[in-house]
């Protein structure tokens, strides 16, 4: 066997100690380049816990004692939302700094399983590395009172609950929305989506993801950026309103950026390191923060529910007055511009959020906890134009003209709020309705 061609000097195997109790544990890991060689890694072990039980496993590389960086870009396989039995994950050391060019003689790995949370919150005001940048909300602490007001499957799609329970106690706090990033686990599933109704377009998403609770804020872009680029800024309430007036590329970055040229799906999850999404990487140490796809918009939006708006409540679409939607998020007609009941006047710019852009949270959440998904600002999606696809996590065009974006704004009417609606634009516009809600991928 060449030396060139080979990434361990020896093949480890490193059972995973720690503090932890009998139940759940993580046994018999080995670790064993692949033959013949394709430079992949397997990572077998065994998890022990309760039937129906699911964890989320960490893993550190080390050489000897040296800790290796394994990004979560290399990884794939058993690593989050895992049950009992035998599993596996796959490390690619092409994507990291460990290639064929050497040997790593003393390569061992430490797992530990820990259980999987109901939401995450990142404290913008740390930096990568700080104690407590980054800290998770379970069920069981949250339905204990720990977190605050919280309810239990408050919304029934047709005649059926949809099985949830949410934090509520999010919105009573600003610091949620200004100094700190709070982010909803949403489990991998299958949906109906698309602009039919009932939706037919079936889809699958095989990796759980975080999404944002509230569409990210201009005191959030601000932190990140040490700009506030957004119209209705008015000192006494901006920092709570959504962040507006940003392109897709001030997010993430042009496809003629330097120094690299990002341009999704073709480029993954490469991001220009001086947009907000780069910045929002290097500050909190967390590689997959990124916009949604269409389809894991769409998904999280309807959160279990096939009617037109998130509420399960059956409606029609209209160009006016919805009192549907009038308690879901902020359009036209409910405060969006001035209605007197005959004409519509447009707001200055210095309103307060009573008009316009409302303070996020200020409506109901649909079952999964996500505020402000109907109207209020469209919301930027990863994806090019191009007919929205079903199947196993579609990425949609490999090229195109204009990207998607979704979810209404405060100048729509209710007929375009809806959770199927997409209207589309240039990468580099920007406008005082355009704005945006983060994910986290999960591997």
């Amino acid at each position: 066997m060449k030396t060139n061609k080979v990434l361990f000097g020896m093949m480890a195997v490193f059972l995973s100690t720690g503090a932890m109790a009998a139940d759940p544990t993580i046994s018999g890991v080995t670790v064993q380049q692949r033959w013949p060689w394709s430079r992949l890694v397997d990572i077998d072990y065994v998890l022990t816990c309760d039937p129906g039980e699911s964890m989320d496993i960490s893993i550190e590389a080390y050489d000897g004692p040296t800790l290796l960086t394994l990004p979560l870009s290399s990884l794939s396989g058993d690593l989050s939302n895992v049950q009992r039995g035998t599993r596996r994950i796959v490390w690619d050391p092409t994507m990291t700094a460990d290639t064929n060019s050497g040997v790593l003689p003393q390569f061992r790995v430490a797992l530990t399983p820990a259980r999987v949370s109901l939401y995450m919150i990142v404290d913008l005001t740390k930096s990568e590395g700080d104690t407590g940048q980054t800290e998770y909300v379970y069920e069981s602490d949250l339905t204990n009172g720990l977190w605050g007001a919280w309810v239990r499957n408050p919304v029934t799609n047709g005649q059926t609950a949809v099985q949830s329970v949410i934090w509520t106690g999010v919105t009573t706090n600003d610091i949620y929305k200004t100094d700190k990033l709070v982010l909803r686990r949403i489990s991998k599933g299958e949906g109906k989506i698309g602009s039919s109704f009932p939706p037919t377009l079936s889809t699958t998403l095989t990796k759980d993801f975080y999404a944002g609770v509230f569409l990210v804020t201009q005191r959030q872009w601000e932190r990140i950026t040490g700009a506030n680029p957004s119209w209705f800024n008015n000192v006494a309430y901006y920092q709570s309103r959504p962040v507006e007036q940003v392109s897709y590329n001030d997010i993430r970055g042009a496809s003629n950026s330097t120094p690299a040229s990002v341009n999704w799906p073709a480029t993954g999850v490469l991001v220009d390191p001086s947009s907000f999404v780069g910045k929002l990487r290097t500050k909190t140490g967390l590689e997959d923060f990124d916009l949604p796809t269409e389809t894991q918009w769409e998904y999280a939006c309807r959160a279990g529910t096939t009617t037109r708006y998130n509420d399960g409540i059956s409606g029609t679409l209209n160009t006016t007055s919805n009192a549907q939607i009038d308690v879901l998020g902020r359009y036209l007609y409910n405060g969006g511009k001035i209605w007197d009941g005959t004409t519509l006047t447009q707001p200055v710019q210095s309103c307060g959020p009573e008009n316009c852009t409302a303070i996020v949270g200020t409506y109901l959440p649909n079952a999964w906890g996500l505020y402000d998904m109907h109207g209020s600002v469209f919301e930027w999606c990863l994806d090019w134009s191009a007919t929205l696809e079903g199947g196993e996590d579609p990425k949609g065009a490999e090229s195109g003209i204009k990207r998607v974006f979704k979810g209404g704004c405060w100048d729509s009417a209710a007929s375009s709020c809806w959770s199927s609606f997409r209207n589309l634009q240039s990468p580099n516009g920007r406008h005082a309705n355009y704005g945006f809600r983060l994910v986290r991928t999960l591997p």
